[in-house]
């Protein structure tokens, strides 16, 4: 709570967009009651301190192949979706951005509609594998923008920064590490996929 006080005091009324708790809403099934319903409270109180301070906040809503729209809607609402800006999708995945459009449209209708941002930042290659866990292969998406071209959705954004490391697994520096070997073959496969050459 303290953190959240002070974080919001640090927005301050400038112009921010707030992606709140990537996957603790989606991630919350190894918690027991107790700690379902405080972290369920942490968010609403951390929508409301935001939201006072002026920020647009999306509460993250995991990714589309994660939860079912109607479950995922329930968690949104208990964690005060009806004060948020909108919900998330996708932070730190690679899922597509049309499954997770489609996804965020059902989901969109189970909350009153609301906005959504997709992070592009890891998805523009789809592979069969469910590797999560600095996979290979994979590619830059869209570049941030809110030229979305869809009426739902406010932004794409690269809320994972290509090229930090997701752990050490796959070679990879520990977890939130820059690892420019990764940052540049994302850069390389997307440069491909665009018939551009490096």
């Amino acid at each position: 709570r303290t953190w959240i006080a002070d974080f919001s005091a640090g927005v301050g009324g400038r112009n921010a967009i707030v992606i709140l708790e990537p996957d603790a809403l989606a991630g919350m099934d190894c918690l027991g009651a107790a700690g379902r319903a405080e972290r369920i409270a942490l968010i609403k109180e951390g929508v409301r301190a935001l939201r006072a301070a002026r920020a647009a906040v999306y509460i993250d809503a995991g990714h589309s192949n994660w939860h079912s729209p109607e479950e995922m809607a329930r968690r949104l609402k208990l964690a005060g979706i009806d004060q948020a800006t909108g919900f998330s999708l996708n932070v730190s995945n690679f899922a597509s951005t049309q499954s997770n459009i489609a996804y965020g449209e059902k989901l969109s209708r189970l909350v009153g509609n609301k906005h959504f941002v997709i992070d592009t930042s890891r998805n523009g290659l789809q592979t069969n594998s469910k590797e999560w866990c600095n996979p290979r292969g994979r590619a830059l998406g869209v570049a941030p923008t809110t030229n979305t071209g869809h009426p739902l959705v406010d932004a794409f954004l690269w809320g994972k920064a290509p090229g930090e490391s997701d752990g050490t697994c796959g070679g990879g520096p520990r977890a939130g590490s820059w690892w420019s070997a990764y940052a540049l073959e994302l850069s390389r496969m997307a440069s491909t996929l665009s018939g551009r050459t490096q």
